[in-house]
């Protein structure tokens, strides 16, 4: 069974930079479309971005421009670089698939943008 742990996230001002990465356990993470989704509280878990095995990418209008995310099959890894970040930005952030049936959850990464 395939375990994602995210790491990267934190406390940054206004304006500032992250990038966050989810490594996984198994080789099969490299045949699937793959997903950063966040979770502010008291709101639904949102996706942000997602990029498919040919490495087309796409993005939440919400944060196009200003977040790109990216994939190392060889790593099993999949990195979201967050730029110019806002308050509204602040959430837990989760990687998993992009649709379909979705590999269990990790504990997600902090993300806290307050100055």
């Amino acid at each position: 069974q395939v375990q994602l742990v995210e790491s990267g996230g934190g406390l940054v001002q206004p304006g500032g930079s992250l990038r966050l990465s989810c490594a996984a356990s198994g080789s099969i993470f490299r045949l699937y479309s793959l997903a950063w989704y966040r979770q502010a509280p008291g709101k639904q878990r949102e996706l942000v971005a997602a990029i498919n095995s040919g490495g087309t990418t796409r993005y939440a209008a919400s944060v196009k421009g200003r977040f790109t995310i990216s994939r190392d099959n060889a790593k099993n890894t999949v990195y979201l670089q967050m730029n110019s970040l806002k308050p509204e930005d602040t959430a837990v952030y989760y990687c998993n698939k992009d649709g379909g049936v979705l590999f269990p959850w990790g504990q997600g990464t902090q993300v806290t943008v307050s100055s």
